[in-house]
């Protein structure tokens, strides 16, 4: 083109229109997971250029139809551990509505083998219980009141109460609050014979007396454990009176609760412990026959409160769990609980016969409740109406009723 004359540039006006609004996304923040699959914010605006700048405007200008999302899945890198999951069992009616469940279990990334569930206790977990219906049936009988069940999954046996106490029942669970394990006695028989049986009676049991004497020495089996409960509004003092444990040869005693954990060999007799709450779990692992501890338990008013004034306290094979009542001037900042305690031998299961967890109810109603096994401190939780089966791995549990 050089022989031909170039002409000369010239700026001509397209369109004095403005742009139309359009959305504008910022770059997402952090990831909400450190390993495996989570999610990152990113900020979704309307802006329309006017002037050569852009000029914040109101969403209902931008469409709607083509807004980005606001929250955008991210992986920063794999995680070690993930949970998984069995298949679903198959309905729990043969009619009606029921419901399915399937067992979790924590996998190891690199080896694809279960580890305790412990390393995945900060990772999302999938529900575990769904509600399945088998069809209407054929005649309804009868109705179930609301509320929740509280059963043994092992069969339970009714705890004696002690010869000389007085018995008095607990008002929603009909279980003395004196009951525990005491020496059945032989119309003859040698001391020896007694003994064993008395020691029997001891490992897997829950002690409700306010005072007692238990005695953990020449157990058959390694390992023994035993409760100690009381009302809320108390703590459990604890000294071992005689102590035979071989420290070298592993031997050792476990004091454990919701607000300590204690270990001991060497000096028990010395010892005095405080359960600091009104439950005490009891541990002792043996390894040379006739070893043990006898300890002396005691009660008395906490020296400090560590409940709230709606909180419960639960004990026995069974019972029935409502919703603390709270009106709407006791709830700011305050978590209702129920503690549930049963004998270290048994384990618990709670089923939702009726729930109504939804905004527009009254002041009894709360948004989710979460459920705890004080063994591996698993929680799950539970929203809007579903009814849900839940199966405890220890002898505790917690359930808190949030809003």
């Amino acid at each position: 083109c050089q022989p031909v004359p170039k002409p000369e540039s010239r700026v001509e006006v397209c369109d004095l229109n403005p742009c139309p609004p359009r959305w504008k996304v910022t770059p997402a923040g952090p990831c909400s997971s450190s390993c495996g699959l989570g999610l990152a914010v990113q900020l979704v605006t309307c802006v329309q250029t006017l002037h050569g700048q852009e000029v914040l405007q109101e969403e209902h200008l931008c469409p709607v139809a083509e807004k980005p999302l606001t929250s955008v899945p991210c992986v920063i890198r794999t995680c070690s551990y993930e949970w998984s999951f069995s298949e679903w069992s198959e309905c729990s009616t043969s009619c009606g509505n029921g419901i399915q469940t399937r067992q979790d279990f924590c996998l190891s990334s690199l080896t694809h083998k279960a580890v305790n569930p412990l390393f995945c206790r900060h990772f999302p977990k999938a529900i575990v219980v769904r509600g399945c219906s088998a069809g209407p049936c054929p005649e309804q009988e009868g109705t179930q009141s609301p509320g929740a069940e509280l059963q043994p999954v092992t069969p339970a046996t009714h705890l004696p109460t002690a010869a000389a106490a007085p018995e008095h029942r607990h008002k929603d669970l009909g279980v003395p609050l004196s009951a525990g394990p005491r020496e059945q006695t032989k119309p003859s028989g040698g001391e020896e014979d007694m003994a064993k049986r008395s020691f029997l009676c001891v490992c897997g049991n829950l002690f409700l007396n306010a005072t007692g004497i238990i005695n953990m020495t020449g157990m058959e089996s390694r390992d023994c454990t035993v409760a100690i409960g009381r009302p809320l509004r108390e703590e459990i003092l604890v000294t071992i009176l005689e102590g035979s444990l071989n420290c070298t040869a592993g031997e050792v005693l476990l004091f454990s609760g919701r607000m300590m954990w204690r270990t001991g060999c060497r000096k028990l007799p010395l010892s005095l412990i405080n359960s600091r709450t009104n439950t005490l779990i009891v541990k002792q692992r043996v390894v040379l026959p006739g070893n043990g501890v006898i300890l002396q338990y005691s009660s008395r008013t906490a020296t400090k409160k560590y409940y709230q004034d709606c909180d419960q306290q639960l004990f026995g094979p069974q019972g029935e769990i409502m919703n603390p009542v709270q009106f709407p001037a006791e709830r700011q900042g305050v978590v209702c609980r129920t503690f549930i305690t049963v004998a270290p031998r048994q384990r618990i299961s709670i089923r939702a016969l009726s729930t109504d967890l939804g905004p527009g109810g009254n002041q009894t109603h709360f948004n989710y409740i979460l459920v705890r096994d004080v063994s591996t401190m698993k929680t799950v939780v539970f929203h809007g109406k579903q009814q849900f089966l839940w199966q405890s791995t220890g002898s505790q549990a917690e359930i808190e009723f949030h809003e």
